[in-house]
């Protein structure tokens, strides 16, 4: 049974894996320093392990966007996706500005409630930033990282702090058409075969929140992660990258900016895979990170480039 507080849209997913995940999200009342009232966090957990592996979605995504890499991880660790602050179904309460430091204190907050040990954090696109920004701040409840054809390198432009009405409402009806979503989804896949309506429902579902529009205009009013590049050089932890190598959203040169800039480091290229490695190459995208998983942390993973 699909869960009641996911949008009516759900009902008009068609893919097994797609529909086997929604049934499985879950919604928890997360306590935060952000307002007096917990945020309704939703996520979901699969497996057991050693070392829980937390996913992070990409930017205007959810969840669902790991509907193909959780069935292959589980059966051999603990899986962990949430919806980030301000993203997918999780609550877009009143009072919060959904800046990069509040998703990293949400974030930090479920930690605490929900996991409370080292985590391996894999972060999809903008969820790689965030997984960046996070293991910055606090190291200590991070292990490794994962990151899947990240953001972090390019800044925002400048101008986007200074959106207001009507433009606010123009940038988000951009985003809101069909024709827009439907040429990203196209751009994200090597293959565009899997640009099915199955994939496009799974994309657009959390824009039926009535709060998408204020939280999206919140997060690109706050500069998103342009504060982010100058920082890298100072993850201590290891970290794996791996990058479709007909990616048409990132490009492929800040791939290799990740691989040398990140001391301790491992990239690896996915073929014939665009942007989302995790649904278009998920087998093998699972492969790179089970091994990695059972790699010990304290030990140098750096090595040739890729496949």
């Amino acid at each position: 049974m699909l869960p009641s507080f996911l949008p009516p849209g759900v009902a008009h997913l068609t893919e097994d894996t797609s529909i086997a995940l929604a049934q499985q999200i879950q919604q928890a009342a997360i306590t935060t320093p952000l307002l007096p009232d917990p945020i309704l966090t939703t996520y979901v957990q699969q497996g057991e392990g050693e070392t829980p592996l937390v996913l992070l979605n990409g930017f205007d995504s959810s969840l669902l966007e790991f509907r193909r890499l959780i069935p292959k991880l589980a059966p051999h660790t603990e899986a962990w996706a949430l919806d980030l602050l301000g993203f997918g179904f999780t609550e877009r309460p009143e009072g919060v500005e959904f800046s990069p430091t509040d998703m990293k204190t949400h974030l930090y907050s479920f930690w605490q409630q929900m996991i409370q040990r080292p985590m391996i954090i894999a972060g999809a696109s903008m969820g790689g930033a965030t997984a960046l920004d996070f293991a910055l701040t606090y190291p200590d409840a991070v292990e490794k990282l994962v990151l899947l054809d990240s953001s972090g390198y390019a800044p925002s432009p400048k101008a986007t702090k200074f959106i207001m009405p009507p433009f606010d409402r123009w940038l988000t009806n951009f985003l809101r058409s069909p024709r827009v979503r439907r040429w990203v989804s196209v751009q994200a896949y090597c293959d565009r075969s899997f640009v099915t309506p199955d994939a496009e429902c799974c994309a657009s579902l959390h824009l039926e929140d009535p709060s998408w529009h204020r939280a999206l205009v919140g997060f690109t009013k706050s500069g998103g992660y342009n504060f982010l590049y100058d920082t890298i050089k100072d993850i201590p932890h290891p970290t794996l990258i791996l990058w479709g190598k007909a990616d048409k959203i990132m490009g492929v040169k800040d791939a290799d900016k990740f691989d040398q800039t990140i001391a301790n480091s491992q990239l690896i290229w996915i073929p014939d895979c665009g942007h989302v490695p995790h649904l278009e190459q998920s087998q093998l995208t699972a492969d790179y990170i089970l091994e990695f998983l059972v790699t010990p942390a304290n030990t140098p993973i750096y090595a040739e480039n890729g496949i």
